[in-house]
């Protein structure tokens, strides 16, 4: 077996893209999107016309109802090819008005359902802001599930198993990056690599409190710069992963093991964890990396999602 194959015995594996004719080579359980990925997939000349048409079959209503249709399409488009379950997020601007977010996860997934899609085939993404993870809860408790995205503090993931989040999204490799950058020639890539690398280690340390302590929320590394980082998290719940590493593990027929047991987890000595709403504000505030990788990943999404804006918005003109 390829390497890709052979990982799918260890995780659930998910493909991080907005194109989903890439999808059907890759077989991947899940697909997730974020507003980064459907922009650059409405770019390419295959989309242009499904753009339009989206567009053009709801015209008059608001821009953001607009830009919803859309992303609901590129879901829709995705699920014809995975078995399981989509992404799609709300919008970034929103991450710090929980009410907002609750509005427009709620009208996400009312397209959905419009569309005969249920809720156990679509997972609602809401940066892990402690204002996101409150909504999460309260759409949890309706039954909305949620994928908390943006997650680079153990705080963050703390207070997501509390709010009873369906998933969680922790960022390998733009926690690596930060810290690459913070030793500028002082970094030793060989030394960093594989169960070395502090994406990994987070990844780790937050799969292992979870089942420890029962909590069920599900574990999904994302942002990979490498397929080192992928491998080194095997048996991790789910690992989303863009189409180019995909293809690398497609092609290598070397050996995969599990790295991340949930079993031996459950026996480590962990304390338990949670945080009030100015314990997280506080454990945030001394997690430099944490602060600066959530602040710059929110206001990244929140750019492309402006992008997203004028090319619809030029659509209807």
């Amino acid at each position: 077996m390829n390497q890709l194959e052979q990982l799918k015995q260890h995780t659930t594996v998910v493909a991080d893209t907005g194109n989903f004719r890439q999808l059907a080579q890759f077989a991947p359980q899940d697909a997730t999107t974020n507003p980064s990925l459907i922009l650059k997939a409405v770019q390419q000349p295959d989309y242009a016309p499904l753009l339009a048409e989206t567009v053009a079959r709801h015209a008059g209503q608001p821009l953001p109802a607009l830009v919803d249709q859309v992303l609901v399409r590129f879901g829709l488009e995705i699920l014809k090819v995975v078995p399981g379950r989509v992404s799609t997020e709300v919008d970034a601007r929103l991450s710090f008005d929980t009410e907002a977010t609750l509005q427009r996860a709620r009208g996400l997934m009312a397209l959905y359902r419009d569309a005969g899609i249920g809720p156990d085939r679509v997972l609602i993404k809401i940066a892990a802001t402690w204002e996101g993870i409150r909504a999460a809860a309260v759409l949890e408790r309706e039954g909305i599930r949620c994928n908390l995205t943006l997650l680079f503090a153990f705080c963050q993931a703390v207070a997501c198993g509390d709010a009873g989040v369906r998933l969680i999204s922790p960022f390998v490799g733009r926690i690596y990056d930060w810290h690459k950058k913070q030793q500028g020639a002082q970094w030793d890539e060989a030394a960093r690599a594989g169960a070395n690398d502090p994406g990994v280690q987070s990844v780790r340390a937050i799969f292992n409190h979870y089942k420890r302590h029962g909590i069920a929320t599900q574990v999904m590394g994302a942002s990979f710069r490498n397929v080192g980082q992928v491998l080194a998290l095997a048996g991790c719940d789910l690992l989303t992963i863009s189409p180019e590493l995909l293809a690398q593990l497609q092609a290598s027929n070397a050996p995969v093991a599990p790295a991340l047991d949930a079993a031996a987890a459950r026996g480590l000595d962990l304390p338990a964890l949670h945080f009030d709403e100015a314990g997280f504000r506080w454990a945030l505030n001394e997690d430099a990396m944490a602060t600066e990788k959530l602040a710059e990943g929110i206001r990244a999404f929140a750019v492309d999602a402006g992008k997203l804006d004028q090319l619809i918005g030029a659509l209807q003109a």
